[in-house]
């Protein structure tokens, strides 16, 4: 007996192949949803808001104070260690076999440090309310509203035009 695919079956994949990629059925959905998701990320792209340099960075918790730590004592330790990775990895070994004894030190250094960033960004906040208070003067009404009175005195402009010229 013979195969499921024959010469038959290998001339109608070539015809198919041939085709233009709108007369296939299974290309056209492709096609629909490739452009869905092309539409979608740029538009997300699009949304991203640009970060603030002036605003302050979160703090680093407890593991990250160990690890800033750490990462000298293995240096000094493995020179010729270079990858990130290897350091990274032998650190969380260590803050896992560490005990909460041990941790503490980290853990108020960590605490320490979160409430400074909590005052920084208080104060950020309120600097940013002043900011967004003085700039405010004609953000109350929206621009379409603007846009419209534009409209509107220039319309009023072209009516005076014309009654000069008649």
């Amino acid at each position: 007996m013979k195969g499921g695919k024959g010469k038959g079956a290998t001339k109608k994949e070539t015809k198919e192949a041939m085709k233009p990629a709108d007369d296939r059925k299974v290309g056209k959905r492709k096609a629909a949803i490739r452009a869905d998701k092309s539409s979608k990320r740029r538009t997300k792209k699009e949304q991203k808001v640009k970060k603030d340099p002036n605003k302050p960075k979160r703090p680093p918790s407890a593991f990250f104070v160990f690890l800033e730590e750490f990462r000298k004592q293995y240096k000094q330790e493995h020179p010729n260690v270079k990858a990130v990775s290897v350091v990274g990895k032998a650190g969380g070994e260590k803050w896992k076999s560490m005990s909460d004894a041990e941790k503490a030190p980290y853990e108020a250094k960590a605490a320490k440090r979160k409430s400074e960033y909590e005052n920084q960004m208080s104060a950020y906040n309120k600097k940013q309310e002043s900011v967004a208070d003085d700039g405010d003067d004609e953000s109350d009404r929206s621009k379409s509203e603007v846009n419209d009175e534009d409209e509107e005195e220039s319309g009023e402009e072209e009516e005076d035009e014309d009654e000069d010229e008649d």
